[in-house]
């Protein structure tokens, strides 16, 4: 039987009609006692022009606080998941994720000099932590495209071993810079095991042209990822240019991840995790992959970021919620794999 190649249109509203629901569940229920019914109602009375049940403070919670944070988290999904896709479909490793090329690492040591260089950022129309884990994240996959150009060879085994090797460097400078500074150390690991605590607005518009400039490059350039898992002489063959094809996926990806790591921190798993879920669900074709990870990726951070928000009276980093999903997923995985080997 042939493997199915296109995305059929009712696996993809029955993903989006998944994650319409997640994200109604998630604005109506938190971590706030204000009622279920009420917040609908509040929700009816903005599309109607009628009277809200809520009290000018509650709904502010719900507008200002709960609605981007929602929208946030699936932002964020969407870009690490779909990058994660794109990665693992260029490297043709299916443990790859967005952070492999020193994404994680170039944004933690940005994070942390600005931690120490500027630890005040009142009247910052933006703040410099988000720019500069942005910029830190863009600059570590840079950093190794560079080095593995250097090296003579653009193969994706010469770029993995030159992302293993800034993510270590930039990791050393980081953790010398903490050593220095120590009473940074708290803020530094609270940013790097992710959270949305902190979200508005203002990280929404920060994000969202990023990530949908990315996701449509990647949707583009699904089929060119199913024409490089037939190897590059296959490719080749069939007019693809293997390295520039590579160049632009990673550059979409890298750029997905940027923007979420500035509004979110390290957030761990979404990346390998959700395209595993999509290739057992609906097939391997990137052309089915890519799309439905932007949906699912959403879906499933809102119902962590959920979870880290409401499990405990404090909040949970979001971060340790897809680690505790993430790594039950990999025994299925490994068990899996041992019964169709066995």
């Amino acid at each position: 039987m042939r493997a199915r190649t296109t995305l059929r249109p009712s696996v993809l509203l029955t993903g989006l009609a998944v994650l319409v629901v997640v994200i109604v569940l998630a604005v109506l229920l938190g971590a706030g006692d204000l009622g279920w019914q009420r917040v609908f109602g509040e929700i009816w009375a903005q599309l109607t022009g009628g009277r809200s049940p809520l009290s000018e403070r509650e709904a502010a919670i719900v507008w200002a606080l709960r609605v981007p944070r929602v929208l946030l988290a699936g932002l964020v999904g969407a870009a690490l998941a779909s990058s994660g896709a794109a990665f693992q479909g260029v490297f043709r490793n299916p443990l790859a994720d967005p952070y492999l090329l020193g994404a994680a690492a170039g944004a933690g040591m940005a994070a942390t000099l600005v931690v120490v260089l500027a630890p005040s950022t009142t009247g910052w129309v933006v703040g410099p932590l988000p720019i500069a884990a942005f910029a830190g994240a863009l600059g570590g996959v840079g950093l190794s495209w560079l080095l593995g150009r250097s090296a003579g060879r653009t193969g994706t085994a010469t770029l993995l071993l030159a992302g293993v090797a800034v993510a270590s460097f930039l990791t050393a400078v980081q953790t010398f810079v903490q050593q220095l500074n120590t009473e940074t150390i708290k803020q530094v690991y609270t940013w790097m095991l992710g959270g949305l605590n902190v979200s508005g607005w203002q990280e929404v518009w920060l994000a969202l042209p990023y990530v949908a400039l990315a996701a449509i490059v990647l949707c583009l350039c699904a089929r060119l990822l199913d024409v490089l898992s037939l190897g590059d002489a296959e490719a080749a063959s069939l007019g693809v240019h293997p390295g520039r094809v590579r160049l632009l996926l990673l550059v979409a990806a890298s750029l997905a991840t940027a923007a979420a790591v500035a509004v979110s921190g390290l957030i761990g798993f979404v990346g390998i995790v959700v395209p595993h879920i999509v290739r057992m669900l609906a097939g391997a074709s990137y052309r089915v992959v890519i799309p439905l990870s932007l949906i699912v990726g959403a879906a499933f951070l809102i119902a962590a970021d959920y979870v880290a928000r409401t499990i405990m009276p404090g909040e949970l980093p979001l971060g340790v919620v897809t680690a505790f999903a993430g790594a039950p997923f990999f025994v299925l995985v490994l068990r899996s794999s041992r019964g169709r080997q066995s």
